[in-house]
């Protein structure tokens, strides 16, 4: 628990392993358990049927609204299906408030056809900074975690995005044809050229998590919505990468960014990319 006169620095020099262990214990009570065990009526469709959620969403991100704003009290969480209920929730992002903000099972189609590829993100932000990530993968049994000015580890060891081999295609995942407009095909469509091995993204925490890794060279996302991106974020750039939208300015988790935009190894890398869709739109 935060004390009256610590600051959210202090907190986190405090609290990280705190909150990962909250992830953990979230998705041990609530997700894992629904892992390939799922009964028809535990599912559901929002926008359309490329949307949808579970009892494990619902359910983890309740236990971990409760368990955060414990640790941090005076906080508030902005989570994928509080804000589907009550979509004036998001503005919670804008306050004065440190903010949680939290997608309890990020890949929920995977999660749903018993694939591994699916996590839990959670990132700490204040008047739209971004200052600590986490991101969990209770199926693969990986933990990722960020600090802003401190580094990004995943399961405890360094992370470096590195850059490129040269001459090598790049490898860059896009926002899946399932979720884009008409428009945003054509600006991804400028990705289909030789020296990119594109392909539709899958979790979306899981394709950071590879840029981190330096597995993947980048991605090229349409949407905003901060709990697909906020962890992972920061994580490519305390892991030495970097992130611009269209007009070539940084990802701003609080919104209004020129679409599509993209997270990338390195600055090089993000410039190649925002030229290719430009090229496509």
């Amino acid at each position: 628990m935060i004390e009256d006169s610590e600051t959210i620095d202090e907190f986190l020099a405090r609290h990280v392993t705190d909150v990962e262990e909250a992830v953990r214990k979230a998705a041990a009570a609530e997700i894992m358990p629904r892992f390939r065990q799922l009964a028809a009526h535990e599912v559901d469709q929002k926008s359309g049927p490329h949307d949808l959620v579970t009892d494990a969403d619902r359910k983890a991100e309740l236990y971990l609204t409760e368990a955060l704003t414990e640790l941090l009290p005076g906080s508030v969480v902005v989570g994928e299906e509080a804000v589907h209920a009550n979509p004036a929730s998001y503005e919670a992002i804008q306050g004065e408030a440190p903010v949680w903000i939290v997608d309890p099972v990020d890949g929920t189609r995977q999660f749903v056809r018993g694939e591994p590829g699916f996590c839990t993100m959670v990132a700490l932000a204040r008047h739209g900074v971004l200052l600590a990530s986490w991101i969990y993968a209770p199926a693969l049994d990986l933990v990722a975690v960020a600090v802003r000015g401190g580094g990004a580890t995943l399961d405890g060891e360094p992370l470096r995005a590195g850059s490129p081999v040269p001459g090598e295609d790049l490898r860059v995942a896009h926002s899946h044809p399932d979720y884009t407009t008409d428009e945003q095909k054509r600006a991804l469509l400028g990705l289909r050229t030789d020296g990119v091995a594109a392909r539709p993204c899958g979790s979306a925490g899981l394709e950071y998590l590879a840029i981190a890794r330096g597995e993947l060279e980048a991605t090229a996302f349409s949407w905003e919505a901060a709990w697909d991106h906020a962890a992972g974020i920061l994580l490519v750039e305390e892991a030495g990468g970097t992130h611009l939208t269209r007009t070539g300015e940084p990802f701003r988790v609080t919104g209004d960014n020129a679409l599509p935009f993209t997270a990338a190894r390195d600055e090089d890398t993000a410039r190649r990319v925002l030229d290719l869709l430009s090229d496509g739109a």
